[in-house]
């Protein structure tokens, strides 16, 4: 019965039983097969009294409906009791309701369900499997007043079989006609043969192979009863009992296990109507196992669908069960949340850290990871600055190259002015290594050029406002010239800058060597469908922020020594455009590092702080390159007759113009910088040309 339960899917059912042996022991064994084997809950376990009162039926519907999804009720009870709760369930309207499982007290008797065919419909019921004894058909039917006085019980079986009577000392009244004794069993009366016979057969022929094994060893070669066998107690017997094993009346085994039974056998029957038609139909047998027929039941008004008896529905997939009610059956299906996935069918677990539910949260898979695409909105801005600043850095080049000889490319200092345009172009071209894909040399060669091109710009820079600032300082003392002033010595002191940042670029090599990695923390969503993890060289911002340290550190110093020239004139050197340069790229760098760091708790971190300091450093090569050296090239094509030589003014004209400078200090408080600056211009061109004495000149680097 538990097999029959399991294999329709039932897990919440109720028992009820007769009071007594029978009913408690059957369904005492049924709820403990169920512990044992798990997944079938007892709803209610009920008993029906031995002489029960008026409405006690109806009190044990009214209990077996309080929990509603337990629809299958298992009974052991006797025929009456089974008649009784049928016509119960009948009144309360419960046609259909209720799965009846019937034990073989049940079987497929007539009956229990006469007229209560409606509602015993679909009830399954089991009987031990039997068969007919034909021996035992023709010695019945040959047994006759005559040949069988040795049964005391068998002339009353006469009378209640032929409805006669028989002489003065019959059992039936005076009404009753009397036996003539030539009546014959089957010919006169309906003969059945009693579906248990068989086991009575068996149960005899077991009592006497016992017996007879146990006088075989026991009073072997003994004819009769031995002393030792007349000793023995009901325990000795009852282990020769359950050792005997042969063939039976059916020709069927006879054995018996540990615990005394005999193997199950049984014959499962439905209780289906077919055209208003009610019979048992054979639906599956069991024989150590179930064999069961699911296709040919058939349930109430005719469905073939199979009913549920469950305290709860299946969980969906991605759904925990919470257990409720104290019972393994009963459960409430909670989703599994966030990252967490169904693990089995009580937990949900955590994905790992580079992992997220699947689409049913049944298993875990790989996060899909993403990078800066060039066809996103957020690369495409930089890459289009990138692209103009190339070549329009690449045509100043170009430009510097073909007018190399000329006064202009000249006086601007050509050495310097080739090694701040590769700083320009480096700035420029670090967009497309931010933007490519990253894998180890990528990763390397950010590095690399991060810093680079900014180190390369602003040490240029710094070189050439210190050498202005030193020449001027040194006139205010002397006449004579600094020292390290020469082409040579410039670009001495600018790569040596420059080494440094590549000396703790090689330092960060050793240190950490460049690779790889996946973040998943930036695009962690809530939503784990929409996360994703992102490609990235393994640069943190603080690395970045101290690769970049450097350069910042040129550009503030280099803006220090423009705020200090800003005073010198114009016709000695670039300090002027130089020190707009640096405050217009100081108040750049101001921006992003507010935009930079502000971001770094964003979902689009990677978008934002790739596009902010691609674009930065663009338009910081921008500037140098509008402030510095556009107005030099549009006089080199355009007004080529501007690109002439102009008067060489001696260091002594520099110490005269730091004198002057010195003496017009105070006039700078209330005259503006440009008045002061002209004056001073004009004093140094009136400044007579007399002189013959060779200095080293201020513009010597265009020599």
């Amino acid at each position: 019965m538990v097999d029959i339960v399991t294999a329709l899917g039932w897990n919440f059912v109720s028992t009820l039983a007769s009071e007594g042996n029978y009913g408690e022991s059957g369904v005492e064994a049924f709820t403990q097969i169920s512990r044992e084997i798990g997944g079938v809950c007892i709803a209610q376990s009920l008993k029906i009294p031995r002489e029960p009162k008026p409405g006690a039926f109806d009190n044990i519907i009214k209990r077996l409906l309080e929990p509603p999804s337990a629809r299958a009720i298992i009974i052991f009870a006797n025929e009456d009791d089974i008649r009784r709760v049928l016509e119960a369930a009948r009144k309360h309207n419960q046609t259909g309701h209720f799965l009846w499982i019937g034990s073989d007290s049940w079987g497929s008797k007539i009956a229990p369900v006469y007229q209560q065919e409606d509602i015993a419909e679909g009830a399954v019921t089991i009987l031990p499997k039997r068969a007919s004894i034909d021996g035992f058909d023709r010695f019945f039917r040959s047994r006759t007043l005559a040949n069988n006085r040795r049964n005391v019980w068998f002339a009353e079986f006469w009378e209640e079989n032929f409805g006669c009577k028989l002489g003065s000392h019959g059992k039936r009244n005076s009404n009753v006609k009397k036996c003539t004794g030539l009546e014959r069993i089957g010919r006169d009366s309906n003969f059945e043969q009693e579906g248990k016979v068989q086991f009575v057969i068996d149960a005899v022929y077991s009592m006497a192979y016992a017996l007879n094994n146990m006088h075989k060893e026991l009073c072997s070669g003994y004819a009769g009863l031995c002393s030792k066998m007349s000793t023995i107690d009901g325990k000795e017997l009852l282990s020769y009992i359950r050792a005997v094993n042969f063939n039976g009346s059916a020709g069927t085994p006879v054995t018996f296990n540990e615990n005394g039974d005999a193997p199950g056998r049984y014959d499962i029957y439905q209780y289906q109507m077919n055209n208003n038609t009610a019979e048992y139909k054979v639906i599956g047998h069991w024989i150590n196992k179930l064999h069961l027929k699911l296709g040919d039941m058939q349930w109430s008004k005719g469905e073939h669908a199979h009913p549920a008896s469950v305290c709860s529905l299946p969980c969906k997939p991605g759904e925990r069960k919470n257990p409720a009610n104290g019972l393994p059956c009963c459960w409430n299906c909670e989703r599994c949340e966030g990252y967490f996935y169904q693990m089995d069918e009580l937990t949900c677990a955590l994905c790992q850290r580079e992992q997220k539910p699947n689409i049913n949260r049944t298993a875990c898979e790989p996060i899909p990871t993403i990078k800066l695409e060039w066809s996103s909105p957020w690369a495409i801005m930089p890459v289009f600055i990138a692209i103009l600043g190339i070549i329009a850095t690449t045509f100043v080049i170009v430009t510097f190259v073909r007018y190399n000889d000329t006064p202009i490319v000249r006086a601007s200092g050509r050495e310097l002015s080739y090694v701040l345009l590769t700083g320009i172009f480096l700035c420029y071209a670090i967009t497309f290594l931010m933007i490519g894909t990253p894998d180890t040399l990528v990763c390397s060669m950010r590095r690399i050029f991060l810093g680079l091109g900014m180190c390369f710009s602003y040490a240029a820079l710094l070189t050439k406002t210190n050498r202005i600032h030193r020449i001027f300082e040194q006139g205010k003392k002397s006449v004579t010239a600094p020292k390290f002033i020469s082409p040579a010595s410039q670009l001495v002191i600018t790569f040596s800058l420059i080494s440094v940042q590549l000396f703790g670029v090689f330092i960060w090599f050793a240190v950490d060597p460049p690779h790889t990695r996946v973040e998943y923390e930036e695009q962690r969503t809530v939503d784990p469908e929409n996360a994703r993890g992102v490609l990235k060289c393994d640069i943190s911002d603080l690395s970045l922020i101290c690769c970049l340290g450097y350069s910042i550190l040129l550009m503030v110093t280099c803006t220090v020594y423009a705020i200090k020239t800003r005073g010198v004139p114009e016709t000695f050197n670039e300090a002027k455009p130089i020190g707009f340069t640096m405050y217009t790229t100081c108040i750049i760098w101001l921006a992003f590092i507010p935009i930079f760091f502000g971001t770094s708790q964003s979902a689009e971190k990677m978008y934002i702080q790739t596009t902010t300091l691609t674009v930065s450093m663009s338009l910081s090569a921008s500037v140098s390159l509008g402030m510095l050296y556009m107005p030099k090239v549009y006089i080199i094509i355009f007004h080529p007759e501007q690109n002439v030589q102009k008067r060489k003014r001696s260091f002594k004209a520099v110490v005269t113009a730091a004198t002057m400078q010195s003496k017009l200090i105070q006039k700078g408080n209330d005259r503006p910088n440009g008045e002061v600056k002209t004056e001073l211009c004009e004093s140094l061109e009136t400044n007579t040309s007399s002189t013959k004495t060779t200095y080293v000149s201020y513009s010597n680097h265009a020599n």
